[in-house]
């Protein structure tokens, strides 16, 4: 039996951690790293819910940008870089490939600037996230065009500006192991998503997003994924703000232990990269 027979396919239930306020009633933070002696990693803690999440495989063609903030890309071809282990190998050989896909597959976009990436694998210090949050909030989503563009930021937040993650599993299988789930961004109301202060190590204050349970929400995940796949987050897109948009362009995501999971199941090992997408 090929492990892409024993991987676990169909809707699921499975337990999700949400968002509990701070104590104090403080407003949220939370540190990258290592957090300054005497500080918490957070002030904030989580809540779980045992959480229906459907299988989209057989209709990915079902899901958009525009309308969930989540799509899968399949069929991609095998990529350059075959290690991932090397940084600057990553930036040469894989950057260049997102930024084509994001193009591709993204109606109107006309430039690209990818920001960062981070590999989660194993036995380090960045392993699969499993509280439901957002990456980047609207007003951090602007604070990275000025400070990635300071000369043409005022012209470029004129236009539609988001911020998009392209996701792919590095197993060799299919993905058994902490797989992705993603609520459809038109379930989420506004009033569920809690903005938190990132604090980085070098001083640098992002926000993110923290996500208040609310039942209405509706969660998927694409089970078996593979290196041929691409799952796009989108985190934010600044049509949001525009007065009757029907776009709200920010997913809420979280990786989950599927309690179906063979014991001797391979961890999940996972990119994320991380862009700006302009246009049209």
């Amino acid at each position: 039996m090929t492990v892409a027979t024993l991987v676990p396919r169909g809707d699921v239930t499975a337990t999700l951690h949400f968002y509990q306020p701070p104590v104090d009633g403080a407003k949220p933070f939370n540190f990258v790293d290592e957090p300054p002696k005497g500080q918490p990693q957070r002030n904030f803690s989580a809540t779980t819910h045992d959480t229906v999440i459907h299988d989209i495989r057989g209709n990915e063609a079902s899901f958009t940008l525009d309308k969930d903030a989540f799509q899968i890309i399949q069929n991609v071809p095998p990529s350059k870089e075959t290690d991932f282990l090397d940084d600057k190998s990553i930036e040469e050989k894989y950057y260049p490939e997102v930024e084509q896909l994001l193009l591709n597959n993204i109606p109107g976009s006309n430039r690209i600037h990818i920001f960062d990436h981070t590999i989660r694998r194993p036995n380090s210090n960045r392993t699969p996230v499993t509280r439901v949050h957002i990456d980047q909030t609207a007003e951090a989503t602007a604070q990275r065009v000025r400070r990635y563009f300071p000369d043409e930021a005022d012209k470029l937040l004129q236009g539609r500006y988001r911020i998009v993650n392209v996701w792919r599993p590095l197993n060799k299988a299919p993905l058994e192991a902490f797989p992705l789930a993603v609520a459809s961004s038109a379930s989420v109301e506004d009033q569920d998503v809690i903005p938190v202060e990132h604090r980085y190590p070098n001083g640098y204050l992002g926000w993110t997003a923290a996500i208040r349970h609310n039942p209405q929400q509706q969660w998927y995940y694409y089970s078996g994924m593979t290196g041929n796949d691409r799952l796009f987050l989108e985190c934010f897109d600044s049509e949001s703000l525009k007065k009757g948009s029907k776009i709200k362009g920010r997913v809420p995501h979280s990786a989950f232990e599927d309690p179906r999971t063979r014991v001797d199941a391979e961890d999940r090992e996972s990119i994320e990269v991380r862009a700006l997408v302009f246009g049209p």
